[in-house]
């Protein structure tokens, strides 16, 4: 067939399609609509978004005010006035019956209308693109409710509080004393009362947070007293005040000093009230006392005159049964024990006895009157001395057995030093001395304890034939007659307390018993010492007398109490000499020990005193029947 030509066609057949073939077409077709479909959504979802772009979605309300499709600007425009909460609410704080009210506002509550525009535009737009997508969807759908924000500005609040606060707040008081002239009258404790701020504010924002009315108690913290009551403690004032205290030695002799008296007056300046803390599950408490410093400077001077040496036992040695005999019972001696003596005090006067001992603490005596000769080992006689007092006066006498009787029945311990002095104490007229003949600064002269020598001499001789060691003699200013007679001259021992004493050591391992006996039928006076012997003996040698100087002639002077034609003798003659006397301390045969005792004696004159012009020729000898 040539080009051009038209030739008849013939029909062209269709190709017949195969279920395959279907199946594939309408999954194209389907696509192709999805996709279109998707195309179509996402324009829409775009055009959503560019159009509330600046814009709060659809569906979100605050307050009950649908922001949807409002600018900021707008949403805030439309929430200004629609909360009124800060306003509009009332705040009660309660204590007790009393109230403070007050408004959300005043106490710092308000509304936040830019931050609730942000959260109500923040609604839909998330980072998260689905979770943004979502939220737009519920809020188009259901909608969405935003709560507003609100501001609690506590210090607001806080400054509010502290007002109220200053009414209530009270410091605690504690009971107490008030003095009405002498009488104590308790005054009641109060608790303290504090407004705990911290605690009220947390209850307060409770109340806001859900922007409700209501009713705060106000948080209260309470102090109480340490002393609720002083009751017990006016009490024992007034138990100490009721009368004046009298303060006195009990069972005190006739020579004790007191009784002491304190008025009330004084009392009261003396009272001491001290707080005293809980403590070691004591409760705390007022200690009601009278101040131990002025008790003291009041009692401390009183202990030298108070205090009391204790007294040894005297006892008589019964030669015929061997056994001590008391003559004097011993006697506790005593100091004053001033703590427990204001103790004493504090504590009977807080129970109204104002009858108050003093304390004492006790001093044994060495040697009690319980005691035995076999405990103290006194068993035998050891020694013995016997001197001579005929011719002497009466008041000579009567010294000899005062002084002698001092000595009666002691007791001297073992190795103890036995002093004269110590136990002739006082001589005075007053101790039952009287007036005799006494060597005084170069004298013989008339003085109170004439005699009392002869009792030194008699106890030295006593102790030198016991083989004790003298630790302290010395002899006369000139001889004297009374202390020569049997044993000679250099025997005596004169003591002028306390410059001059007799002393000895009981060197023995037992107690020494003294005892004296005055004889006045014989004139003699004896020392006897008592005590367990140890074996020693004694040998005296002497006296050995020596550069022998003759006494001078009596010397005269006129005396305007001496009647005329009397002459009286004052001062005795006797002739001067160096006496030394050895003796020697054997036991069981063998020499314990030597000394020598030596005495030197001065001339003495005699002394006559006669009426004023009666003086003799000089040289003249003394009156006939003088010696």
């Amino acid at each position: 067939m040539a080009y051009g030509s038209r030739a008849a066609r013939k029909p062209r057949a269709v190709p017949r399609l195969t279920g395959s073939a279907w199946l594939i077409r309408l999954t194209l077709i389907a696509v192709s609509t999805l996709i279109l479909a998707n195309l179509v959504a996402a324009l829409v979802l775009a055009g959503y978004q560019v159009y509330y772009d600046g814009l709060i979605f659809p569906g979100v309300k605050v307050w009950g005010v649908d922001l949807g499709g409002m600018s900021a600007k707008e949403a805030a425009a439309a929430l200004n006035g629609k909360f009124a909460y800060p306003t509009q609410s009332k705040i009660t704080f309660r204590d007790g019956n009393r109230t403070w009210d007050f408004t959300a506002g005043d106490l710092g509550v308000r509304f936040d209308v830019e931050r609730t525009v942000q959260a109500a535009y923040g609604v839909g737009r998330q980072p998260d693109i689905v979770a943004s997508l979502n939220q737009q969807a519920a809020a188009w759908r259901e909608g969405v409710v935003m709560s507003p924000v609100i501001v609690f500005d506590q210090i607001a609040a806080e400054t509010y509080l502290r007002q109220v606060a200053a009414t209530i707040d009270r410091p605690v008081q504690e009971a107490g004393i008030q003095m009405v002239e002498l009488a104590a009258v308790a005054t009641p404790g109060q608790a303290g009362r504090t407004v705990n701020i911290p605690a009220t504010l947390d209850d307060l924002g409770l109340l806001v947070t859900q922007l409700e009315s209501g009713e705060v108690t106000l948080a209260i913290v309470e102090t109480q007293p340490q002393i609720a009551s002083t009751e017990e403690t006016a009490k024992t004032i007034n138990a100490i005040l009721v009368s004046d205290i009298e303060v006195f030695v009990q069972g005190g002799g006739a020579d004790d000093p007191g009784p002491w008296i304190a008025s009330r007056q004084a009392v009261a300046q003396m009272l001491k009230v001290e707080l005293i803390p809980a403590a070691n599950g004591q409760p705390a408490h007022y200690d009601v006392r009278l101040d131990e410093s002025q008790l003291q400077a009041f009692l401390e001077p009183l202990g030298p005159a108070l205090a009391r040496d204790p007294v040894d036992a005297r006892f008589h040695f019964n030669r015929d049964s061997g056994q001590l005999e008391v003559l004097q019972p011993s006697i506790d001696g005593r100091t004053l024990n001033v703590p427990s003596s204001i103790q004493n005090i504090n504590q009977l006067a807080a129970n109204a006895d104002h009858h108050i001992p003093l304390v004492f603490d006790t001093i044994p005596p060495g040697i009690s009157d319980k005691a035995t000769g076999e405990q103290l080992g006194i068993k035998e006689l050891v020694s013995s001395a016997t001197t001579y007092f005929v011719g002497s006066s009466q008041e000579r006498k009567n010294n000899v057995r005062t002084a002698a009787a001092r000595f009666n029945g002691v007791v001297v311990k073992p190795h103890e030093e036995f002093s004269f002095g110590d136990y002739l104490g006082d001589v005075s007229a007053e101790t039952g001395f009287d007036t005799a003949w006494i060597i005084f600064n170069g004298r013989t002269i008339k003085g109170v304890g004439g005699g009392v020598c002869q009792v030194s001499t008699t106890a030295f001789q006593a102790a030198f034939y016991a083989g004790f060691p003298i630790t302290m003699r010395v002899p006369h200013g000139y001889r004297v007659g009374y202390y020569e007679k049997g044993e000679g001259p250099g025997m005596d021992a004169t003591v002028f307390t306390p410059e001059v004493d007799m002393r000895f050591m009981n060197d023995l391992d037992t107690h020494l018993l003294i005892e004296t006996t005055f004889d006045a039928a014989n004139q003699t006076l004896t020392f006897s010492f008592y005590a367990t012997s140890d074996g020693r003996t004694v040998q005296k040698d002497g006296p050995f007398v020596s550069n022998i100087k003759p006494h001078p002639q009596p010397k005269y002077e006129e005396n305007p109490d001496v009647p005329v034609g009397e002459t009286r003798q004052v001062d005795f003659a006797a002739d001067g000499a160096d006496v030394r006397v050895v003796r020697t301390v054997y036991r069981n045969g063998q020499i314990l020990f030597e000394d020598t005792f030596d005495s030197h004696y001065l001339p003495w004159q005699a002394v006559f005193q006669v009426a004023p012009g009666q003086l003799p020729p000089e040289g003249t000898g003394p009156p006939e029947g003088s010696h």
